[in-house]
């Protein structure tokens, strides 16, 4: 019997004893609470992948790519999908149905054809309405320069001496076509001059580029003597800038940009457009010589 009695003494000392310990345990032992709110990023990485087509003038090629690059660091779901050409071409490819979110052109002319807002005094005469209205801004501003292949074999220093050697026959001059941008900018520099582009032609002193890519291409190659172009697209490819053409001889080379009605990502078009106009797009603009104007 004193057996038994000390056996439960003990066993009731010993459950006595785990049981304080368990009671001490839980504060020591209690996970921490789980944060549930998601970071930043996890919210980019979540939202909607978007694929954003911009047509652009090809002398943008450079500096959008580059700026494609920056700005996957910004809006990681965003993939953008480039179209360069000459902005007639752009123009056309809108006008026949293609998938464009962003329009930016070389010059006004193109995108006047498609702003619905502008009369026939304003440059639309066709009664077409593409462009989102309120996202038009002139985003940049660009040279017509005039440039030479390494070397300058034909020792061209000026748009003077471009004249001289046309009317003599002696160089052979690259431009772009009637519907390209540059081509409109060298042909009023033509009429600056009084010179016939058609006598020039017949002569057999000019050639012609559908986009300005194609005349900088004929330049490098020193397939002519001489090439007018944008001085961003000389910078690019390494050409000499001999000579730069005023205002008063061709007018300003502006780039009007602007998201299109037919837009199926108004948010992420208008992100991407707003994008173009900050510090960081600007900097690789200036870097080969375009001036930001918003």
């Amino acid at each position: 019997m004193k057996k038994t009695l000390a056996l439960l003494l003990c066993l009731s000392l010993v459950f006595c004893l785990f049981g304080c310990g368990q009671a001490e345990t839980p504060a020591a032992t209690e996970a921490p609470a789980q944060d549930t709110a998601e970071t930043p990023a996890e919210e980019a990485a979540e939202a909607e992948n978007v694929e954003l087509i911009v047509f652009a003038a090809a002398s943008m090629t450079e500096t959008l790519n580059e700026i494609a690059g920056m700005y996957k660091e910004v809006a990681p779901n965003v993939e953008l999908v480039f179209n360069f050409d000459s902005s007639g071409t752009l123009q056309t490819q809108i006008e026949e149905g293609a998938d464009c979110d962003i329009f930016i052109s070389a010059a006004p002319k193109q995108m006047n054809a498609l702003d619905g807002s502008l009369d026939a005094e304003g440059g639309n005469d066709n009664g077409q309405d593409y462009v989102l209205q309120g996202t038009r801004i002139d985003l940049l501003e660009n040279k017509v320069a005039l440039a030479v292949p390494e070397g300058n074999p034909a020792g061209i220093e000026s748009y003077d001496d471009m004249v001289a050697g046309l009317q003599d026959g002696s160089i052979m001059l690259a431009m772009g076509n009637s519907d390209v941008p540059v081509g409109q900018y060298t042909q009023k520099i033509f009429a600056y001059y009084g010179l016939s582009e058609e006598e020039l032609a017949a002569a057999g002193v000019i050639t012609y580029g559908s986009n300005v890519k194609e005349v900088t291409t004929q330049v490098s190659e020193a397939a002519v003597d001489c090439g007018i172009i944008y001085g961003t697209d000389a910078y690019s490819a390494g050409l000499t800038v001999v000579d730069t053409a005023t205002a008063e001889m061709c007018g300003q080379v502006i780039y009007p940009a602007a998201v299109l009605n037919i837009t199926r990502h108004e948010a992420e078009a208008r992100a991407f457009l707003e994008y173009l106009t900050g510090a960081e797009a600007s900097a690789v603009f200036e870097s080969v010589g375009f001036s930001p104007l918003s």
